[in-house]
């Protein structure tokens, strides 16, 4: 309360900004805060809430402007990167990529109330060569809106927020102990979940070097591997390298075109997300669907390519 009343906009505008950039600060419950501090009695109450929201709107296009030109430059590793270090690596690039193709702009504003998407998105919307003034347009809109909702709930429910935070003065170190219980256990909810889901996904995969010593000893014969690239359109405009020969086939779409599948062949299925789980549960379709000779490939295109085996632009 005193930081708040003290240093309350900059407090605001740091916060803000450190949560768009990928830190994992409670921004939300400080604009909640923030909000029922600005109906304080001797505050003139209409500027304090417009001059919070405001800071809060530069922090959101300041934290995405970066990512956003990140995500133009570097493209699909910047994605990957806040992927591989979010709590749902695994769903993380499908989320993203889900959100942008539906949504298109409008996807920034939707990303912001997502965990584990809102970081992703600023960058996305760069890799996939949205214009500046386009992403700025949006992601003003998007930081207004997600702002004013928490400030606004704040400001409507002040003599609560006030209750709660003299309640957790009082409280002290039960408070702090309550707090950041909840938040490990949160974290550690989302990480049992993630194991499941991991679990689940077990299965035989095949290495890039026997995938590629496979293709090489059967190139041009009908026993030569089927290698299929399930990841999504987004996906693919977002890095267009495919294994040479490798067909299309997005993830979606994997059960409905499984009787054109040849069932005497191997059937190597491949992304480019953590796990290789998108290409795990395409084989698992698969599997269900009586088909016995088909595995995902380990590490994916990136391995693939890692590996010096080469690549081809789709």
């Amino acid at each position: 309360m005193s930081l708040l009343v003290d240093h309350g906009l900059w407090l605001v505008f740091f916060v803000t900004l450190a949560a768009r950039a990928g830190v994992p600060v409670p921004a939300a419950p400080l604009l909640v805060m923030a909000g029922g501090v600005s109906m304080a009695p001797w505050l003139p109450t209409a500027a304090a809430w417009l001059l919070a929201l405001g800071v809060a709107v530069l922090a959101n296009l300041a934290g995405d402007a970066v990512w956003f030109a990140a995500g133009r430059r570097y493209g699909h590793r910047v994605m990957g990167l806040l992927c591989r270090l979010s709590l749902s690596p695994d769903s993380c690039v499908r989320q993203s990529e889900s959100l942008m193709s539906r949504w298109g702009g409008s996807a920034l504003l939707a990303a912001k109330f997502v965990p584990g998407v809102s970081v992703v998105a600023a960058p996305m919307a760069g890799a996939l060569g949205m214009s500046v003034p386009r992403f700025v347009a949006f992601d003003l809109l998007a930081g207004a809106v997600w702002s004013a909702l928490f400030l606004g709930l704040g400001a409507l429910f002040s003599q609560q927020v006030d209750a709660v935070l003299v309640y957790l003065a009082d409280a002290g170190l039960v408070a702090a102990v309550v707090v950041l219980g909840g938040a490990a256990a949160f974290a550690g909810w989302r990480w049992w979940r993630r194991r499941r889901f991991l679990k689940s996904l077990a299965m035989v995969r095949i290495s890039v070097d026997e995938l590629h010593a496979l293709m090489g000893a059967a190139a041009g014969s009908p026993e030569a591997p089927l290698v299929i690239d399930v990841r999504s359109g987004t996906a693919n405009q977002l890095d267009p390298r495919v294994i040479p020969g490798a067909q299309r086939m997005a993830l979606p779409d994997i059960t409905g075109l499984a009787a054109g599948l040849p069932r005497d062949r191997d059937i190597v299925l491949y992304c480019n997300c953590p796990n290789e789980a998108s290409a795990a549960v395409a084989a698992q379709r698969l599997a269900g669907k009586g088909f016995t000779r088909v595995r995902p490939l380990a590490g994916g295109l990136e391995a693939w390519a890692a590996a010096g085996h080469p690549v081809a632009l789709a």
